[in-house]
């Protein structure tokens, strides 16, 4: 897929955007130089040795906000014979590292 050079600055923008949210809760972040370019970075980014993808869209994502707005902790998704998804909003993202220690807590 090509994407062109305002989507390649907004993706990128994004990435730094989650490395920097992570870096303020005192995790080690970084992205991935050229993610997605090779078979050895395949990942946009890296949260405490979890490989993320970080995509943004304008209204992409509307349903899956609609699904959010009663504040389960998880909404876990599954298509046709495929295998399920979790989709964790951020404010339960930083419960689930305080809970693993990634984040140390005081």
């Amino acid at each position: 897929m090509i994407v062109g050079k305002m989507q390649r600055t907004k993706g990128a923008n994004f990435e730094r955007e989650i490395v920097n949210k992570h870096k303020e809760l005192g995790i080690d972040a970084k992205r991935v130089p050229l993610s997605g370019a090779t078979d050895f970075a395949k990942h946009d980014v890296m949260i405490s040795g979890i490989s993320a993808e970080c995509k943004i869209r304008a209204n992409g994502f509307k349903e899956i906000y609609k699904w959010l707005e009663d504040n389960p902790d998880v909404l876990i998704c599954r298509a046709d014979r495929k295998e399920p998804f979790v989709v964790v909003p951020w404010t339960m993202w930083v419960q689930l590292l305080k809970w693993s220690k990634i984040i140390k807590d005081g």
